[in-house]
């Protein structure tokens, strides 16, 4: 608990996993609403599906990457 509270530990990559998921959810509701209803049509919900599942995707992945780099440049200064 000391390192998240004095910021020697990062808890967010922890949270962009559960975020992923929730968003990925979300795209997934949205896209087979938009697929089912009067306010949409199948290709647009198919739309939705197919590039909102690789945006969330992407999305995350960039901010992993921003965290791995930190991990990995805080070690480089621990080694010298």
């Amino acid at each position: 608990m000391r390192d998240v509270l004095f910021f020697d530990s990062m808890l967010t990559p922890k949270i962009i996993t559960f975020v992923y998921w929730l968003l990925l959810f979300a795209v997934l509701v949205s896209g087979l609403g938009a697929m089912f209803t009067a306010y949409g049509s199948f290709w647009s919900g198919l739309g939705i599906l197919v590039f909102g599942s690789i945006g969330v995707r992407i999305w995350c992945e960039l901010l992993i990457v921003l965290f791995k780099i930190h991990e990995n440049l805080k070690k480089l200064a621990e080694k010298e």
